[in-house]
């Protein structure tokens, strides 16, 4: 099922200025979050298990989707919303077969020929990136400045399938990212590491529904 966010929440601990996630999950839904992804890299299986039972209760209760970060068994017991896959992850197909139909699968891509593969393989949405220099993540294209907001715009315009701009997203430039044909920004730092995540929350929220409703 195609799936738009236009504020999504990456959450990683390590990135939080000392704060617990669910406390990040709370001010970022009193902001206006839509979509929550589990990521915590550097936590074991069974951390990351325990804390998406948290988080599903939290997200549940505020009417928003919980997505988990790679890890398809996780987000099937935790009964999470979906699962966002990255390159060495499973394929969209074999995923589906094990969270059902109704899943939400999102995959995160960099190029138009692997945009185009991961729609005709069925993904909901497209994690498009990194967009900006980031810090946040070690595995994106190898560049220092990012894909750019050029790319964005080629892939956004060569499919049909909703598409969501994360890598160095943060309320100033968030903006742009629409510009260039994005539905929506996700971002980790920008929300964890701010000092009042709820105003930081409600400024990019503010930020991307302005574009978008002037585009």
């Amino acid at each position: 099922m195609s799936r738009a966010y236009s504020t999504y929440l990456v959450t990683e601990a390590d990135l939080s200025a000392g704060r617990s996630t669910r406390e990040i999950v709370a001010a970022a839904i009193d902001g206006g979050i839509d979509a929550v992804q589990l990521r915590e890299k550097h936590t074991t299986a069974r951390e990351r298990y325990e804390l998406g039972m948290e988080l599903r209760e939290q997200t549940r209760e505020a009417g928003i989707d919980l997505l988990v970060n790679d890890r398809v068994d996780i987000a099937a017991a935790i009964d999470a919303d979906g699962v966002h896959l990255g390159t060495d992850d499973l394929p969209i197909d074999a995923a589906r077969s094990i969270l059902g139909h109704d899943a939400v699968i999102g995959r995160s891509v960099s190029t138009v020929e692997g945009a185009r593969a991961a729609k005709a393989s069925g993904a909901d949405y497209l994690g498009v990136g990194a967009v900006f220099t980031t810090t946040s993540k070690a595995d994106v294209e190898a560049t220092n400045n990012g894909i750019g907001v050029e790319r964005v715009a080629e892939i956004a315009s060569a499919v049909d399938v909703p598409v969501v701009g994360i890598g160095g997203v943060t309320a100033e430039n968030a903006a742009s990212v629409i510009e260039a044909g994005a539905d929506g920004v996700a971002v980790i730092s920008a929300i964890t590491a701010a000092e009042d995540s709820v105003n930081a929350t409600h400024e990019l929220r503010t930020a991307v529904e302005r574009r978008l409703e002037g585009r």
